[in-house]
């Protein structure tokens, strides 16, 4: 399920009944690129079934999947190409084409290739918790997530606003706490896995992969001015994560003792593992926004509609 969490707040939204939230999804259902679109993005199933239902509910809460598809000719075949027709057209006329004419020969020539380009597609899921007011979206990548909150915002109605969450405690800070201390806050454990950067970016930056972080080399490096940009955690021995400084959540894994009692298979295994790792998480961000000194204010007020959605 969720291999990466960027975590939203639900500042206000009137949401409409599951009928007329499928209908609203599937007026934009994803369809692929055209063969001379560059971009393409839509609603598929989150069970995967093919023409099943768009949106997928739990207990009050809403599971969805958004696809999007890019194509893209390469910037070497484009230029190799380019360099070409402009040698033929000098070679001919004498003259070689340049500013707008030079620019134009360059979109007619993406314009033939893009039928030929590969296209990429990628997958994200969504969950939506609206009894605690809370947006999981599964990506470490806020521009990413911002592209997805755009699309969701305007297909979900209800007059829909998100805020980014704010932690009276920045990431990074509490990381280094919590290193220099080397004690976890409750419920946690710090892993095996540490980034530390200098806020300078020209200074050298350290990281310790698969290594204990009880040391005091650690404490060195923050004592110097590097602060941790990810840190790797356990939250009560179910589940493993890496913490960012901008709060995002990477590289989640339910642990073997987890999965292994709630393996579930054929055609449950997919509201068994929502189940589970919505439970998981449902208790996991709680614990981490209150180790983080809780919410502050700036994560309820003044949240300004997601921005209109660019045009695929």
């Amino acid at each position: 399920m969720f291999r990466n969490a960027l975590v939203y707040r639900i500042v206000h939204w009137d949401p409409p009944g599951l009928a007329d939230l499928c209908e609203r999804l599937e007026a934009e259902r994803f369809v692929e690129c055209g063969a001379t679109q560059t971009a393409s993005s839509g609603w598929i199933e989150p069970r995967g079934a093919q023409h099943g239902a768009l949106a997928e509910a739990f207990a009050g809460r809403l599971i969805l999947k958004l696809c999007s598809e890019t194509k893209a000719v390469p910037s070497a075949v484009v230029k190799n190409l380019l360099g070409e027709r402009l040698d033929a057209v000098e070679r001919q006329d004498g003259r070689r084409p340049k500013g707008r004419h030079a620019r134009e020969m360059k979109e007619d020539l993406i314009h033939e290739l893009l039928p030929r380009a590969f296209a990429k597609r990628r997958a994200t899921l969504i969950w939506i918790d609206p009894g605690a007011k809370r947006v999981v979206i599964d990506s470490a990548s806020a521009k990413h997530a911002d592209a997805v909150l755009t699309q969701m915002t305007q297909a979900l109605g209800g007059g829909l606003r998100i805020a980014p969450l704010h932690t009276a405690l920045a990431p990074a800070t509490a990381m280094a706490l919590w290193l220099r201390e080397r004690e976890a806050p409750h419920g946690f454990s710090i892993d095996r896995d540490c980034e530390l950067k200098h806020p300078d970016k020209d200074k050298p930056s350290v990281r310790y992969a698969r290594h204990t972080l009880d040391i005091e080399e650690i404490g060195a490096h923050i004592a110097q001015g590097k602060l941790p940009t990810q840190l790797a955690l356990s939250f009560g021995g179910r589940v493993s994560f890496v913490l960012t400084e901008t709060l995002a959540l990477k590289r989640i894994r339910l642990t073997d003792t987890v999965t292994e009692s709630s393996t579930v298979e054929g055609e449950d295994s997919f509201d068994a593992d929502v189940a589970l790792m919505t439970g998981e998480l449902g208790l996991l961000l709680p614990a981490l926004l209150e180790a983080l000194g809780g919410e502050t204010d700036a994560a309820n007020d003044g949240a300004a509609p997601a921005p209109q959605a660019r045009a695929a």
